[in-house]
């Protein structure tokens, strides 16, 4: 296996520059794909030994593409997550002003990041979507469009200017972006970790998604990310991207996943990973009765009960 990671490219995106903070990339060649599934393809094909992609932003939830992404094709699995915050830059070419912008471009999840001050100070400007922020740099880098939603960091990359800086709608904006490679056997628990799952309904009836949620209530586990994707089989057909609190090696949360399994028509396991920016003691503390050794001690007493030894 190629030791090299796939990210959202071109170079000069916040994916690269997250992707940066993780120890490991510091050993690995850092090869920029044109899109998130491009970059997800190359894992498939075993071009690269992972990728690093956007999936979730505080202001807008999960990032569609990745998530469909997941969803489809060939299983992979999250191994690690980073959290970046996010402020945008107007990128412009050398002398333009912003009486000079007709034309706006970033990746289509910074739209609602700068809606509002692009309404105050660009009314009338069109906004184009781009694969990538950087990519909209390069874009206007080329004469294609009059400026670019990116970050500050890629002003110099394309031989532009930030004209306006610490652009944001939403204060501590931040996006999740995550590690991902093919299945392999989980990373051991930190006690501060997360799960990601993709759930289908068997059929749809009154309460259905209760019974799916009811499965990580009963056990007292906290619910990070509820997500419906369309999954392409007519209206009203719908999977669901979840993320919850705890690792596949927790009893509460082996046993959620068992019971999912039985349930559903199909169930993903998507990894167990450390949260990031979270200790074990952050976390929230574990219910009565949801603890590793309650269950053990439950299932110790069936056994006892079943050898009549109660």
């Amino acid at each position: 296996m190629p030791a090299s990671y796939a990210y959202l490219g071109p170079e000069g995106t916040f994916t690269e520059v997250a992707l940066r903070t993780l120890p490991e990339a510091a050993t690995r060649e850092l090869i920029p794909y044109v899109s998130v599934q491009s970059a997800l393809d190359a894992v498939r094909a075993g071009e690269a030994e992972a990728a690093f992609v956007p999936i979730e932003n505080s202001v807008e939830g999960g990032i569609t593409t990745t998530l469909d992404e997941l969803v489809a094709g060939e299983p992979l699995m999250i191994y690690r997550e980073v959290l970046l915050s996010i402020t945008f830059a107007l990128l412009v070419r050398p002398g333009t002003k912003l009486a000079d912008i007709k034309t706006v471009s970033a990746h289509p999840a910074a739209q609602p990041q700068v809606r509002n001050w692009m309404r105050a100070h660009l009314p009338d400007a069109v906004w184009e979507s781009a694969a990538s922020n950087a990519d909209a740099a390069r874009l206007v880098q080329e004469g294609r469009y009059d400026a670019a939603f990116a970050g500050e960091f890629a002003a110099a990359r394309y031989g532009l200017e930030a004209l306006e800086t610490g652009i944001h709608d939403a204060e501590n904006a931040q996006t999740r972006f995550v590690l991902v490679g093919r299945p392999a056997r989980p990373a051991a628990p930190t006690g501060a970790d997360k799960t990601s799952v993709v759930l289908w309904q068997r059929d749809d009836h009154p309460g259905a998604l209760r019974d799916l949620l009811g499965e990580f209530a009963s056990r007292g586990i906290n619910l990070m990310l509820l997500q419906s994707r369309p999954t392409g089989a007519g209206i009203g057909n719908y999977c669901f991207c979840i993320d919850a609190e705890g690792h596949i090696a927790d009893r509460r949360v082996a046993e959620a996943l068992m019971g999912l399994r039985r349930i559903c028509l199909q169930v993903r396991f998507l990894g167990s990973y450390p949260q990031a920016n979270m200790t074990p003691d952050e976390t929230r503390p574990t219910l009565p009765g949801t603890s590793d050794e309650e269950f053990m001690a439950a299932a110790d007493w069936v056994a006892r009960c079943q050898d009549g030894r109660f």
